[in-house]
């Protein structure tokens, strides 16, 4: 009760030092996007992410801890639609805790992609835990990984993440994803439910444009049958 108490401590410790605004969120995100994959053979795989049907971004997952850890942080979440297009974003904060020799504070980059259609369902659920729930394995860097000959979990959920400019696969677990519908109302000016924006029911609104265009220029929105588009770091 004790340890649960302290972790829950940190974590509103973490919150409150979270000054980010939703909108100015969506621009840091597609920001540590294009700095990833500009780095050369550290970024996520072209082959990988032209696969991907959901990609969850989270810039500056805030950590601290002491013998008992917790961590906190807010992102976007973004589907593949049937058109395949990608979804408006939706806001999402992740939250956990962890027992164990953590020592220190930080923060960290995470980036996750759901290889399939049902890693996005459970990651369109409620309270999902990554690690209990749905399991993420850490994903393979460079532009010579293929999705042909990298293993994909069972899960579909790959995880990255990237700490003191260092970038690599991550395994995540104990973090629990779910939906900030406060700031999904202020992104798309109402309350709107998370599964409507990851479907395409709900229209992306300005605030998404640069996470839209930094999407547009790593995807295909057809891999079967366009050819890739230049990727040059900026």
């Amino acid at each position: 009760m004790r340890r649960g108490f302290i972790v829950l401590l940190a974590v509103s410790g973490l919150i409150a030092a979270d000054k980010t605004g939703p909108v100015e969120r969506i621009r840091v995100a597609a920001d540590v996007f294009t700095e990833i994959q500009g780095a050369k053979d550290k970024e996520v795989p072209e082959a990988l992410l032209d696969k991907a049907n959901g990609i969850i971004i989270v810039p500056g997952l805030k950590r601290a801890g002491f013998v008992l850890g917790a961590e906190y942080g807010k992102g976007v979440f973004v589907a593949r639609l049937p058109n395949g297009r990608w979804s408006g974003p939706s806001t999402i904060r992740v939250e956990g805790g962890s027992f164990g020799l953590q020592i220190g504070a930080g923060e960290t980059d995470l980036i996750m992609l759901a290889m399939n259609e049902d890693a996005v369902k459970q990651l369109m659920k409620t309270g999902v835990k990554i690690g209990g729930d749905l399991m993420a394995a850490a994903g393979p860097l460079g532009r010579q990984a293929t999705a042909a000959t990298t293993p994909i979990p069972a899960s579909g959920l790959l995880a990255y993440s990237r700490a003191r400019g260092v970038f690599a696969g991550a395994t995540v677990n104990g973090t629990t994803l779910r939906s900030d519908d406060d700031d999904n109302a202020t992104v798309y000016g109402s309350r709107v439910d998370q599964a409507d924006i990851l479907t395409g029911k709900v229209k992306a609104p300005a605030a998404a444009e640069p996470l839209e265009k930094v999407l547009a220029r790593y995807y295909r929105a057809n891999p079967s049958s366009e050819p890739a588009p230049k990727k040059t770091a900026k």
